[in-house]
C-alpha cells in the first residue's frame, strides 16, 4: 500500500515498519511519529465503547498520583488563579479537579464526554492534554487549535507514552490500545514546539510542557 502523509508534519519521509494482520503502521523520518494508517482507524462509535470501559475516578488516590506527574510541574509554572482548559478530559475530569484545588478555574472539553464547543471561543492561560495526543486522528489541526486556544505566555501541558524502541514496538501495551492511533517520541514533540515557537521543557517521563511566547 502507499503510506499516507504524516498526521504530525505532513511530511512524505514515511515507511511502514510494523504490521498486525492487516493493520499497517508507518513512522515519519520527519518528525519522528509512529501512527496506524487512517485506514485502520477505529471510527468514533468503536471509539466511544472503548472510553466507556475506562474508569477514571476522580477521587481514586492512584490515579490522582499518576496525574500528579503533569499537575506538579505545570503548577510550579503558573500563576496564582490561572484560567485553563482540560483538554480531552473524558468522563472523571480527575486533573481539571485537582487543578481547581490548587486555586486555578477549569473548563471542560471532550468530543464525546464535555462537547460544549463554547469554550473553545475563548483563550487559556493553560491547557491541559493528558493521555489525549495519542488518540488524535489530525494531530496537526489538534495542536494548531490548542495554540489558537492559548494566550501569549500560556503553557500547554501534555502527558502521553513516548516511543522510544521500534523493536519493542509490537509488544508495547500503548500500541495496543485500539484508540491510540498516534504515537510521539520526545524529538516529534519537540518538532511541534518548532513549528508553533513554542518553548519545550521535559520535566519527567512521558511529560512535556510548551510555553507559548
Amino acid at each position: 500500500m502507499v503510506q499516507s502523509a504524516c498526521p504530525v508534519c505532513a511530511g512524505r519521509q514515511v515507511e511502514a515498519f510494523f504490521n498486525e494482520g492487516a493493520k499497517v503502521y508507518s513512522r515519519c523520518l520527519g518528525c519522528g511519529a509512529r501512527y496506524l494508517e487512517p485506514c485502520y482507524r477505529p471510527d468514533a462509535d468503536t471509539e466511544r465503547a472503548h472510553y466507556d470501559l475506562h474508569e477514571n475516578d476522580a477521587s481514586h488516590a492512584g490515579y490522582r498520583h499518576f496525574l500528579s506527574r503533569l499537575a506538579e510541574p505545570l503548577l510550579e509554572r503558573l500563576p496564582e488563579g490561572s484560567h485553563g482548559l482540560d483538554y480531552g478530559c473524558g468522563p472523571g475530569p480527575a486533573l481539571a479537579a485537582m487543578m481547581e484545588e490548587a486555586g486555578h478555574t477549569m473548563a471542560l472539553y471532550d468530543p464525546f464526554y464535555a462537547p460544549d464547543a463554547a469554550v473553545l471561543d475563548r483563550p487559556y492561560d493553560f491547557i491541559t492534554c493528558s493521555e489525549v495526543a495519542e488518540h488524535f486522528h489530525d494531530p496537526a489541526a489538534e495542536f494548531a487549535r490548542l495554540d489558537d486556544l492559548l494566550r501569549p505566555g500560556g503553557w500547554l501541558g501534555v502527558m502521553t507514552c513516548f516511543h522510544t524502541d521500534d523493536a519493542r514496538f509490537g509488544g508495547w501495551h500503548y500500541r495496543k490500545d485500539p484508540t491510540h492511533v498516534v504515537f510521539y517520541r520526545e524529538e516529534t514533540l519537540r518538532w511541534l514546539a518548532g513549528q508553533f515557537g513554542w518553548h519545550c521543557e521535559i520535566p519527567a517521563k512521558d511529560i512535556a510542557l510548551m510555553r507559548k511566547p
